[in-house]
Formats: C-alpha cells, structure tokens, sequence
C-alpha cells in the first residue's frame, strides 16, 4: 500500500457503519451468483476489480453517497493485475481504517467444476492454449491459496444449486442491512413446489399470457407481458390482496426474530404471472424496506 491510499481512508465517517465483502474463489464456483445476491441487498456492486484499486473505490463511494455504506466487490484470476499475496496487507489496512472487511471464498470441487465448464462449453481465464481444463483448475488454487487462508467463510458450492447458494449468501450477510430480509421467488407448479419456501401463493387462477402467441416466449419481466396483467383487474386484485396479508403478518415474524423469509409464487410455467407478481411485490417491499432479494426458478 502506498502513503496516498492510506490518505484516502482518513476521512472515512462512522466507520462502523461501513461493510466491504471480498468475493473470490475458484472459477464456476458461483461468484457471480453470490455477488447478485448481495446486489438484491442493495449493496453496491462491482465485478472484476484490481485489489489495488480497493481503497479508492470504498473512498469514491462513500464520498459519492451516504446510501452505499455496503459495498461488495468481485475479486479473481482474470483480473492479472492483481496480486493475491498483497490482498491480505491490503484487508488489514482498509480493517484498521475502520471498514468491517468480509472475504468469501467461493470453493468447488475439481470434478464438479470440470462438469460445469464442460456443460457451459466456457473457457477457464486460465486456460490459455496448450493448458487444460484440468491444469488451469490447479493454477488458480495456488494462485488463491493466501486468499482462501484468511477467508472469513469458505463456501463450497459443488452441491448447491443457484438458489441454495443465493440463500446461504444473504442470510449470512443480512446482518449488514436492517430487519427481516425477504426472498420472493417465482416458480412452476408442474416442476414441484420449492422446498423452502416459508409462504407459497398459486397464482394459476390469473389470466394467463402463455394463450397470447406475441406474449409466449416472453417473460413477465418484459413489458409486453407486464402491460397485459396490469391491465387485468383480477392481477391487480389479486397483487393487493397479497401484499395486505403480507404487510399485516410480516411485522410479527420480525418480532420472533425471524431474520430470513421466502415467499413463493407459482404459475403453471413460472414463466410470466409468477414473474410479475415476484417483480411487483419486491418493488413494494423495497420501497420502504431494506433486505429484499428475487429469485426466478424456472429463469435460471
């Protein structure tokens, strides 16, 4: 670190307040999907950053903004400008500025992650050519060896899927915002309900915009699809309905304690009025609260 990052930190108010979370890890372990999820807690996001440039960017944004005091940053071997031996001393200093420094490590298994990049036919950062699958996987867990050390949390995703992970991701950080955090996901009927889900609502009573050709291959967070069930009293009937019992029961779930909540919502496809009605309800929510996160099953 040099005397004019160190600098930068001093002005730093109510440190605090002011949450950093590291996310890196193996290549198709699920850094992105994590990194989303923090995004839906209204954490203010970037992908891909120098470990250099990490003091600066907590400075920029705090100076920008009082509203981003929750910042998470996406940190791995495609950026070659980053030197993953310094990250610590990096850390340690933004740490001892006041900043409540969090490092997830994103683990997977080599078998695992062969499988992924093989169903996604995506090529490893570090497979250049004449490298394989397999020696690119043994490069980068050398080169994140000093990160994976002194990770506070090392996840491994190789039996998670996308939502599984999201979840394990928000309910362990959530303590960074206020209040009950809430998961609305969409879902199909006709691919089982969702195992976890606390609260599930059957939107299949609704019109249903799969019958209109133009509206089929669409989801419901498109226009076209949004405009057609907003113009159907029975949706709007049906979104007030939802979200009056929801802000009646909620507060009391708050109240035992409860720090995680997942609403379900299922159609017949999961396609267009799950969609929606997931969509319509964080909007609601994330008006006047912090904590709400989406989740589109049958999207993924």
């Amino acid at each position: 670190m040099n005397e004019n990052s160190t600098l930068l930190l001093n002005p730093l108010v109510d440190p605090g307040e002011i949450h950093l979370i590291v996310l890196t890890g193996m290549s198709g372990g699920g850094k992105t999907v994590a990194l989303r999820a923090l995004e839906d807690l209204e954490f203010y996001c970037v992908d891909n950053l120098p470990s250099a440039l990490l003091p600066q960017l907590v400075n920029a944004v705090i100076k920008g903004s009082n509203k981003h005091r929750r910042i998470a940053v996406g940190v791995d071997v495609r950026n070659r400008g980053t030197d993953f031996a310094q990250m610590p001393a990096v850390l340690s200093e933004l740490a001892g500025a006041g900043v409540q420094v969090h490092l997830i490590f994103l683990d997977c298994s080599d078998a695992v992650l062969i499988k992924r990049y093989s169903e996604t036919r995506r090529r490893h950062p570090l497979a250049t050519r004449g490298v394989s699958l397999a020696d690119a996987i043994v490069e980068e867990r050398r080169l994140l060896r000093p990160l994976m050390a002194i990770a506070e949390k090392v996840i491994d995703s190789s039996e998670l899927n996308v939502h599984q992970l999201r979840r394990l991701v928000a309910t362990g950080y959530a303590q960074a915002t206020e209040g009950l955090t809430l998961m609305f996901q969409s879902f199909a009927f006709r691919r089982g309900l969702p195992l976890d889900a606390d609260f599930v609502f059957d939107a299949r009573c609704l019109p249903n915009p799969h019958w209109h050709a133009h509206l089929r291959p669409l989801s419901g967070k498109d226009a076209p699809v949004r405009d057609f069930l907003d113009a159907e009293p029975l949706v709007a009937e049906y979104f007030a309905d939802t979200a009056r019992w929801l802000d009646t029961w909620l507060p009391r779930f708050e109240q035992d304690d409860r720090s995680y909540m997942t609403i379900s919502i299922g159609c017949t496809g999961g396609r267009h009025r799950s969609v929606y009605l997931v969509e319509k309800l964080a909007a609601h929510y994330r008006a006047h609260r912090e904590g709400v996160l989406t989740f589109h099953r049958e999207l993924e």
